[in-house]
């Protein structure tokens, strides 16, 4: 057997709702020996995947084909302080190209809410933090090295096959395999974090201030309750003041991971009783304020298992929307033990970005992992397709490339890069022929 290949068992995603059986599994140690895969997948009639930590709950990264494991595609290739970028492995993770850029006194400007995805994977499919003016972690990339059905590596920037870079920022590994990608960076600066409840009322009926007010604010809200819990992100001159130790212990891992996950199980077993762990769990955390560098504001830990629909509606829409998820659910049986979230997003130009060309709001819906959630999502996807919204590319979801081509003013734009860099689909699947069309 070849260099970096190995025969494949089944391949899980995170959150155990995907599994594929792929014919091979390769770890390629370099740029070329990648490419010679790609290459020798075709002459086999392979299709070809790359996946990362597969957080994604759909099966965007599933093959029948060749499993690409980008791990040993990673590190820091290069750090140009006076261009404001870093180039990196599409293997490094998150957490990885964070800490380094930290002890490099440089940040990233926005960030999700994980850590733990690789970067090519989380920007392959829109990963997104919350922002009033910055957007996404694909809208932070300023040039990317692309292996392509043919084998041959492009690289791509504004300047340097600029259609295909335009695409290739959320490219759904539906153009060919992100090998390194160039992000934007600054010098690190302090946030401060302020945390607090908020009844649901009073922040829908706030948002617009809210949203304008702080350079990123989220909220949560928990269902079977008028309780939701907010947070206002805004740099600071500081001093640092971190989060203690113990408290920091007690809410993000007790309280937000541990407890969470016993009352979330408790509620799978007698979901009669969910409506009243809402009401108390959206009482347990109170108030705070800490003081640190980005990622340890944008990012918590996230242990508890789920499933997740996202979808990305215009902000104008997002408080009537919310309001009518909220009103099914008090009609209906559902019982809903997680909370809603609440982000937003400045307008970018990324053909499939969810913030394409429009301010947006998105509203993600959870279900406990092995808890039945078709017809809690299915009611919940009625009311965001019907305010124009767009779903995460990486999150459960039953749209169809012929809605998704109405919802996408430069849908066809990103189909047309596709069909001149893949032609014969060797990086295709069944998901991608459901979203993308053939």
């Amino acid at each position: 057997m070849r260099t970096g290949q190995r025969k494949s068992g089944t391949w899980r995603n995170w959150a155990g709702n995907v599994q594929a059986r792929p014919v091979r599994e390769v770890t390629p140690a370099s740029v070329d020996e990648l490419s010679a895969a790609v290459r020798r997948a075709a002459e086999d009639g392979l299709r070809v995947k790359a996946v990362g930590t597969g957080h994604s709950f759909t099966s965007v990264a599933a093959t029948d084909g060749v499993l690409v494991r980008p791990r040993l595609l990673s590190g820091i290739r290069a750090l140009d302080r006076a261009a404001g970028t870093v180039t990196v492995g599409a293997g490094t993770s998150l957490k990885r190209l964070n800490t380094v850029l930290a002890r490099e006194g440089l940040s990233l400007t926005n960030m999700g809410d994980i850590m733990e995805q690789t970067v090519s994977g989380a920007t392959s499919t829109g990963t997104h933090g919350t922002g009033r003016d910055s957007a996404s972690i694909s809208a932070q990339i300023r040039a990317l090295e692309l292996v392509t059905a043919d084998g041959s590596v492009l690289n791509c920037s504004a300047e340097e096959n600029p259609e295909v870079f335009a695409a290739a920022r959320i490219g759904l590994g539906a153009l060919g395999v992100v090998t390194a990608i160039t992000f934007a960076v600054e010098p690190v600066f302090l946030l401060t974090a302020r945390e607090e409840p908020m009844p649901f009322d009073e922040v829908t009926g706030r948002f617009d201030e809210l949203v304008a007010e702080n350079e990123h604010f989220e909220f949560y809200w928990f269902p079977h309750t008028g309780n939701c819990n907010t947070k206002r992100n805004n740099r600071s001159a500081g001093p640092a003041a971190p989060l203690g130790t113990v408290g920091g212990w007690f809410e993000d891992e007790f309280l937000s991971n541990g407890l969470f996950q016993a009352v979330n199980s408790l509620g799978r077993a007698a979901p009669a009783t969910i409506p009243a762990i809402a009401r108390l769990s959206s009482r347990v955390l109170s108030a705070r304020s800490y003081t640190d560098i980005p990622y340890k504001v944008f990012t918590s830990p996230r242990r508890v298992r789920f499933m997740e629909m996202e979808y990305a509606v215009p902000r104008a829409e997002l408080v009537s929307a919310l309001r009518e998820l909220r009103a099914m659910v008090e009609r209906s049986p559902l019982r809903v033990s997680f909370p809603v979230e609440v982000r937003t997003a400045p307008a970018d130009d990324i053909p499939l970005s969810t913030a394409s060309g429009r301010e947006t709001a998105y509203i993600a819906v959870h279900m406990y992992r092995g808890t039945p959630y078709q017809a809690y999502f299915t009611a919940a996807e009625r009311i965001f397709t019907a305010h124009g919204g767009r779903p995460h590319w990486g999150k459960i979801h039953t749209r169809d490339a012929g809605y998704l081509a109405e919802a996408y003013p430069r849908f066809a734009e990103f189909t047309a890069v596709r069909d001149r860099l893949d032609p014969d689909r060797r990086f295709g699947n069944d998901h991608l022929r459901r979203v993308l069309g053939e």
